[in-house]
């Protein structure tokens, strides 16, 4: 199909329209010497934005400890954190929010997160073996919370189902503070033979740059700038940075990924999520230190007329970047024609750190790629911090000042009766706990999640853990709890704690109160990671959980954590073993 290119003025106002501040402008045309066109602000604005670049919280995540003897690479390194689970096996997992999305278009927002999360498994060549998920919804009696949870719940199990994945675990947690902005965090779980594992890298010159999977759209263009901002009255309008997923699509990208991979014909493989050919050829590049030449004209489109900075930056589903080395590439089709899948050679690798995006031979976008990355030239900020005023108050309290309770039975109907309480299992019969027979604990229940590793002695122990309120009551203490709740679920069920992976979800970095209550949060997961050697692997932040007429969410650190069972057989359950 055509690609058209739209001519437009470039100024601060433009910028300052696509997300990004007069300062980045400024810093921008530094780095490439001249003014941006259009294209290439766009793709400094997705790269540059939070939710691509955690401009407001690098500084602080690299203060968490991120080594440790279990681990296979450190965090930030690969698309999910590696873990030597022994017996010649390795476990990459990892979680990630897609909190915005699932605000406005709940079904779709939900499945999107599952498939993403999924991807970033196998692209390393782990295959997933289990998902969980964590959830937040406002009052369980509003309308529009009915609505979302139904949305979501049915997008998380449609997803997932179809992929034939299983769901092992996961929590619902209802309060007013989630009215407008749910929290949806998904994880996955992946196994893969040590050695055997794939890198999010792209380097040899000449190397072809092949794109894999489903045709690119416009939808999800500017997602990662759509989950950088408050949710306000006119986030609906934003309804077409949400992306449509497709779970069988995913399957067959999964096989085919896989097979691939063990060809030993892969250089590097990369999901196209969020900020899509932007992110992964930038990302790709910068840690190989090579650069590329892309032919947008060459990407297979299903919408005729996009422009070129609609290609870079479309979030379509279902999509993998995969540099292949150079006279292979018969053995890699030959495998993606077996699995239907489309592909196409988009570009090649090419020495320095230049990308160079063109269409129909002429070039429309020309930037350096370490400029754009985590960690490379993207900009890092501090924000200030400022004590809220409830936080002194609440120290002030005395459990002592509690008058005693005159009718016991009341209460115990009260607590087993709130929906924070109640059985959840409305929600995860909707979730298929059993597909591809690696569940321990649907039929044998247990404190954490047990999930079999297949042709070793080994069994895995999963959970998802937040307590808000308490993070919110003192953020430090609370974020600390977090970790510690997910060790001993996974010590309870015959687990040794070893790693985690955790999704940071809180309101407006600008405002001080907020950063307060993430900087103190941080040293919270810090402190209890130290003391029981589980090592942060790696993750998501996400900021701007707030509305304009709501304010921010509780602080919600969720703490998606990780455990060895060594000896499967002696995993723990939580029915009494004997009766006297």
């Amino acid at each position: 199909m055509e690609v058209k290119e739209k001519i437009q003025e470039v100024t601060v106002e433009t910028a300052k329209q696509l997300g990004l501040s007069a300062e980045e402008f400024d810093k921008i045309k530094i780095v490439l010497g001249r003014t941006p066109n259009y294209t290439e602000l766009s793709i400094y604005s997705v790269m540059w934005s939070e939710h691509c670049s955690y401009k407001n919280s690098i500084s602080l995540i690299k203060t968490l400890p991120r080594e440790g003897k279990h681990l296979l690479a450190k965090a930030g390194e690969e698309n999910a954190g590696l873990v030597d689970i022994g017996e010649g096996y390795a476990c990459a997992f990892k979680i990630e929010s897609h909190n915005h999305p699932s605000a406005v278009e709940p079904y779709q927002g939900a499945a999107t997160g599952v498939g993403g999360i999924n991807r970033d498994i196998f692209t390393m060549g782990a295959r997933p073996i289990a998902q969980l998920n964590s959830l937040r919804f406002g009052n369980i009696n509003s309308e529009r919370t009915k609505w979302l949870m139904k949305g979501i719940v049915k997008g998380i199990g449609d997803y997932g189902n179809a992929f034939g994945v299983p769901t092992v675990g996961g929590e619902v947690f209802f309060d007013e503070c989630y009215n407008v902005n749910p929290l949806v965090n998904a994880m996955s779980v992946g196994i893969v033979k040590i050695g055997k594992s794939a890198s999010a890298i792209s380097k040899g010159v000449g190397n072809p740059v092949y794109i894999i999977g489903s045709y690119t759209g416009k939808d999800g263009i500017h997602g990662a700038t759509f989950a950088s901002a408050d949710i306000t009255e006119d986030s609906a309008e934003s309804l077409p940075s949400v992306q449509v997923g497709d779970p069988f699509m995913e399957k067959l990208l999964l096989e085919a990924s896989l097979e691939v991979i063990k060809t030993g014909a892969v250089v590097g493989m990369q999901d196209m999520g969020a900020a899509g050919i932007t992110c992964s050829t930038s990302e790709m590049s910068a840690k190989g230190e090579s650069g590329m030449i892309i032919h947008l004209d060459k990407v297979p489109l299903r919408q005729p007329n996009m422009q070129p900075f609609e290609i870079l930056l479309s979030e379509s589903q279902e999509r993998m970047l995969v540099i292949v080395e150079k006279g292979r590439e018969k053995e890699i089709e030959v495998i993606l024609e077996k699995w239907d899948l489309k592909y196409a050679v988009i570009g090649e690798v090419t020495a320095g750190d230049r990308l160079k995006y063109y269409v129909h031979d002429k070039l429309v976008a020309d930037v350096p790629a370490e400029s754009l990355v985590l960690g490379g030239g993207a900009p890092v900020y501090k924000r200030e911090s400022k004590e809220p005023a409830y936080y002194k108050a609440f120290q002030k309290f005395k459990i002592e000042s509690i008058e005693e309770p005159t009718d016991y039975e009341e209460v115990a109907h009260f607590l087993i009766s709130h929906p924070n309480i109640a059985s959840k299992k409305w929600v995860y019969n909707q979730y298929d706990s059993m597909v591809g027979t690696v569940n321990m604990s649907t039929n044998s229940p247990s404190d954490a999640a047990v999930v079999n590793v297949k042709n070793t002695n080994a069994a895995l122990a999963l959970k998802v853990d937040c307590n808000a309120r308490y993070v919110y009551a003192d953020p430090r203490k609370g974020a600390a709890i977090a970790v510690s709740e997910a060790a001993r679920n996974i010590v309870c069920s015959g687990g040794d704690p070893c790693a985690i992976t955790n999704c940071l979800n809180f309101g407006n970095p600008y405002n001080p109160e907020v950063y307060w209550q993430f900087e103190q949060a941080i040293k919270g997961i810090g402190d209890a990671c130290t003391k029981f050697n589980t090592p942060v692997t790696g993750g998501n932040v996400s900021f701007y959980n707030q509305s304009s007429y709501e304010g921010p969410v509780f602080p919600t650190p969720t703490i998606g954590m990780l455990g060895i069972v060594k000896d499967k057989k002696k995993a723990m359950t939580l029915d009494f073993k004997k009766r006297r």
